[in-house]
């Protein structure tokens, strides 16, 4: 498989949203984007929900690699500033 990528951004703060709803079955790297003034956080608390309470906070450029992702829509993310995100890139298995 290629690598393919995107990037997700919340256009209001504390609203969380999926990745995506594309078929990973790969690991996932995902990255704040660099603009980032404020927190971004990402994970899933079981429920299809991320906060700044439960997510794995991200600063600007930070980054984390999931070993395993079955779809984007798995990964949730949310942010503590309006118009932030993350990129994402599905890594070759």
């Amino acid at each position: 498989m290629a690598a393919i990528s995107g990037r997700k951004v919340v256009a209001t703060a504390g609203t969380a949203l999926a990745l995506g709803s594309q078929a990973v079955d790969a690991p996932l790297l995902v990255k704040a984007l660099t603009t980032n003034t404020g927190l971004v956080y990402v994970g899933n608390d079981g429920a299809g929900d991320v906060t700044s309470a439960n997510g794995y906070p991200l600063a600007a450029g930070d980054q984390v690699i999931f070993e395993l992702v079955n779809n984007l829509s798995d990964i949730i993310l949310d942010s503590a500033v309006n118009g932030e995100g993350a990129a994402w890139l599905i890594l070759d298995a």
